[in-house]
């Protein structure tokens, strides 16, 4: 069997056709957003639904809870889905909420989507203060669970702190270095640096507001400068967190950016006259295109065991260290 193919990020209109997509991409195990806004009692219908899903299609998807559920997947020729929250929001002020959303399934959470949270600081804040009072007690206790820290929408300095902080590595699921694309979301070399040296991993997003020249960045762009990222924090830490919203209305990036806390539209990296999702890249449409990009990879001299890590490898490696509960 070839190595492990692992998406860290995907908030898709899922369906019976994006499920046997996945298939037909070899995917091995995927990580979903199963909340933005949504508070504790919303989600658990959120994780309904999910195994409903799970009923409907057996022979094509599994729940994730462990990384030795990736291999049950291998075997029988289905995809692994592990659950993840783009916001604070499941566990409402309550941080007993953090192990029972655990036990439910849930396996990331970040501490913040673009806004000052209870707990830490989002890339759009003009101030950024860092990781709360709650915010240092809610990671020992994400800590203590298994559940992992995800800063993909955090600003500079919580991203850093939450690094530090942390007993156990983070992550930055989905996002760019920021030298090579300014967006707000994409990072700064001190925040990857944080990040990677603590042990954590930054998954490679393939959103077009995250991609240099946005929906005509080239295969040969992106895969230029994962190569690159993994000469400067090594190859090790670095896997693909694409972010793939496909098939979703614009309703939805509406929901992802306005929630419930404001009356006014607001368009994210996005804008008035674009509002809605940018068209992707044609070399990466859906889930039957990674295997672009592990050729684009393979086109920058990046070695098959580099590669290997980068599409998979080290995600599971990730997943087998941070999903169990401490000692």
């Amino acid at each position: 069997m070839s190595g492990y193919l692992i998406d860290g990020l995907q908030y898709v209109n899922w369906s019976e056709k994006v499920f046997r997509q996945l298939r037909e991409g070899g995917v091995d195990a995927i990580h979903v957003t199963i909340s933005y806004h949504e508070n504790f009692r919303e989600t658990v219908l959120n994780f309904e639904k999910w195994n409903r899903w799970f009923e409907q299609y057996p022979d094509l998807i599994m729940k994730g809870q462990w990384a030795s559920d990736i291999d049950v997947a291998r075997k029988t020729g289905r995809t692994a889905v592990f659950f993840g929250f783009q916001n604070p929001s499941p566990i409402e002020d309550d941080i007993g909420l953090v192990e029972i959303l655990h036990t439910l399934g849930a396996r990331f959470m970040q501490l913040t989507y673009n806004n000052q949270s209870l707990l830490a600081t989002g890339c759009y804040e003009a101030e950024d203060p860092g990781i709360t009072r709650m915010g240092k007690q809610v990671i020992k206790e994400m800590n203590r669970v298994g559940l992992v820290v995800d800063m993909s929408h955090s600003a500079d300095r919580s991203t850093i702190e939450a690094a530090e902080i942390s007993e156990r590595p983070i992550a930055i699921t989905h996002a760019n270095p920021h030298e090579w694309q300014p967006a707000l979301r994409n990072k700064r070399e001190s925040v990857i640096r944080a990040v990677t040296e603590n042990g954590g991993m930054l998954g490679f997003s393939v959103y077009p507001h995250h991609l240099k020249d946005k929906s005509d960045c080239t295969l040969e762009s992106f895969c230029e400068m994962i190569a690159r990222t993994a000469e400067k924090y090594g190859a090790q830490h670095l896997g693909i967190g694409t972010d793939l919203c496909q098939d979703q209305p614009d309703s939805i990036v509406e929901w992802m950016r306005v929630g419930r806390w404001t009356k006014e539209i607001d368009y994210g990296e996005g804008s008035a006259s674009n509002p809605g999702f940018p068209p992707m890249p044609s070399w990466f449409e859906d889930n039957r295109h990674f295997g672009n990009i592990r050729q684009g990879l393979r086109a920058t001299g990046l070695n098959g065991t580099e590669i290997d890590g980068i599409m998979g490898g080290n995600w599971y490696r990730f997943f087998a260290e941070n999903f169990t509960p401490q000692g």
